[in-house]
């Protein structure tokens, strides 16, 4: 049996393929799903990661395996979101090298945002 070839990028029809979805319905999610952002190509064409995939693949297990609303799954992907957040805190910062460099810059943005407020509170609670 040959195992498939993992790439880049997969087109919309690729990951309508792997998923089982119609494109249709992989395009209606995007608009209610943000963590489902696909990048575009120079042709205008999405273009989907891995990580696409996954995010895909575990909405779909949600709405048809576990019966949430579309709704109750857009709640399940945010407290997802909001504990994988809370691993790249200042405790962990090798947790960074995980991330890729948009992402790094964000939570490096985040930690100097959170230690310049540490440092207006304890002006103002000394005040």
């Amino acid at each position: 049996m040959n195992k498939p070839i993992k790439k880049l990028y997969y087109s919309i029809g690729e990951v309508s393929d792997i998923t089982g979805l119609k494109q249709y319905v992989l395009r209606y999610w995007e608009t209610e799903f943000p963590s489902l952002s696909p990048s575009k190509n120079r042709a205008g064409n999405r273009v989907y990661r891995e990580k696409d995939i996954q995010v895909i693949q575990y909405i779909k297990h949600l709405l048809y395996d576990k019966k949430f609303t579309i709704e109750g799954a857009k709640q399940k992907l945010k407290q997802i979101k909001l504990e994988e957040m809370e691993i790249f805190n200042e405790e962990n910062p090798a947790a960074d090298e995980t991330l890729p460099a948009q992402e790094k810059d964000l939570s490096e943005l985040l930690r100097e945002v959170k230690k310049g407020l540490q440092e207006i509170l304890d002006i103002l609670n000394n005040w």
